[in-house]
């Protein structure tokens, strides 16, 4: 959906009004009702995500012998995306510093990821949770290197883009580690020079911390088995990260997702922004494994509302914001993974080509 089409010309000031009324009580509700169920929730999967990573590195201690590369490589995997998606990304979003526990908060967490935790922080919870979908302002928009929607100016690059969006879905942490570079203004030149240098050197270090646990480390510890065990961490990583960009493509690109304008910001009320965070958002439906690998960013809509909320309580709320979209004549965008799949890529391709009548950009 573009930019240009708008699907809540119905709404009125009243209507954004009660909107933000219903959400905020809603978000008070569960928030006042946190307690030792959600706290033994989050331990719970911590020590599950531990036991599959230790569990997963001894059957790569004899990963010489198929069976237990396979199942080694297949347990690791698993314990990096429960690492990074349901513990990591929600964890640092602070949604769980209201147990005050030091180990398990926004501000000491640091992830399996090579992406520096606190650059992380700054490029998606603060830049992309509050600009949204917003052209020019939220640099997840195609992360810099995809044309998603109309509005994105198409050049000749973009006809790889195909091929770019596969490496960036095996590579993805590393494009995530960029994210918070500016590359626009460093290729310009507009940069805070000594601000880019401090990124990169932070960047640096987190890549050699990874790859020296990764690649160096736990291979060396495997003795005869170290090629087979690094080869094995390779692909747990890169399984992880196809993963992880399978699941955050399908939250915010498919079907009739809604980008906006800069113009959209002005004068932006709290209804507004609610709304915002509705058309800009899609859910994946699934299970309760299904939802627990995806970080309960299944949940994407719900996230975007209150992406301080715990992400075991999405589940919960969903049915009642999915009334409420429908209360007020908002679409709640939702669909299987095969479906959201199938329309992200889908806008890939048919964004790749060049606008029928426009001026291109060569680049």
């Amino acid at each position: 959906m573009s930019a240009a089409v708008s699907t809540t010309g119905h709404l009125r000031d009243r209507d954004y009004d009660a909107i933000a009324r219903e959400l905020d009580a809603l978000r008070d509700e569960i928030i006042a009702g946190l307690g030792e169920r959600d706290a033994a929730y989050i331990h719970r999967v911590i020590r599950w995500q531990r036991g599959l990573e230790i569990g997963g590195r001894a059957l790569l201690m004899a990963s010489s012998l198929p069976p237990a590369w396979i199942a080694g490589t297949a347990t690791l995997a698993v314990a990096k995306i429960l690492e990074n998606m349901e513990i990591g990304h929600n964890v640092m979003h602070g949604q769980w510093d209201w147990m005050r526990d030091p180990k398990i908060h926004s501000t000491t967490w640091e992830w399996d990821n090579v992406s520096p935790s606190d650059q992380w922080k700054h490029t998606h919870n603060f830049v992309h949770h509050t600009f949204t979908n917003v052209l020019g302002k939220d640099r997840d928009v195609g992360y810099g290197l995809l044309r998603v929607t109309p509005e994105q100016e198409w050049s000749r690059a973009h006809l790889a883009q195909p091929i770019y969006n596969v490496l960036l879905a095996m590579f993805f942490e590393y494009g995530v580690a960029m994210h918070d570079l500016e590359v626009e203004e460093i290729q310009e030149g507009t940069d805070d020079k000594e601000v880019t240098k401090a990124k990169l050197r932070a960047i640096g270090r987190k890549i050699l911390r990874q790859w020296g646990k990764d690649y160096v480390a736990f291979p060396l510890l495997s003795g005869p088995q170290f090629f087979s065990t690094l080869a094995a961490n390779f692909t747990a990583n890169v399984v992880r990260n196809v993963w992880a960009h399978t699941v955050i493509f399908c939250g915010h690109f498919p079907g009739d997702i809604e980008v906006f304008e800069e113009e959209r910001l002005e004068g932006e009320t709290k209804g507004e922004w609610y709304v915002r965070q509705l058309l800009g958002s899609g859910n994946i439906t699934g299970g309760r494994l299904f939802h627990l690998m995806t970080g309960n960013l299944s949940h994407q809509i719900e996230h975007h509302l209150f992406p301080d909320m715990p992400s075991n309580r999405y589940a919960e709320i969903a049915p009642r914001v999915r009334a409420l979209c429908e209360k007020y004549g908002v679409p709640y965008h939702t669909g299987s993974l095969s479906k959201q799949v199938t329309s992200t890529w889908k806008k890939v391709f048919r964004y790749a080509l060049p606008p029928k009548k426009a001026t291109v950009r060569a680049r």
